[in-house]
């Protein structure tokens, strides 16, 4: 069976069947449990659970979201092109618009701008 959230992402979930099996498994498994309303209840954040040199170096562990910053940024920009230079590119597959910047920063190259 499928859930779809509401992102639109299909997330299957387990049938009734499977659903009793997975909870069989863990009634079994003494190191195992589901945990309930009372574990939450008591549950803490990890910074006062934690000592806090532990705490620390799981902070310090943690990596940022996202790409890396770097020291020179590419800039957004819409620019017009003919369709056929564009669909040339893109032909190329992944990676077509790094190939744009090295065929401009080329041309920029063997033609300086003179002001």
């Amino acid at each position: 069976m499928q859930t779809k959230t509401k992102s639109g992402h299909l997330i299957k979930t387990p049938t009734k069947a499977e659903d009793a099996a997975i909870h069989a498994g863990i009634a079994k498994d003494t190191n195992a449990r589901e945990l309930d309303d009372d574990w939450f209840l008591q549950a803490q954040p990890a910074s006062k659970a934690l000592h806090p040199e532990i705490y620390a170096a799981l902070l310090a562990e943690k990596r940022p979201r996202g790409r890396p910053r770097t020291e020179a940024p590419k800039v957004f920009t819409a620019i017009r092109l003919d369709a056929d230079l564009l669909d040339a590119f893109k032909s190329t597959g992944k990676g077509w618009q790094t190939r744009v910047n090295a065929a401009l920063r080329q041309f920029i190259t063997e033609h300086p701008i003179q002001h």
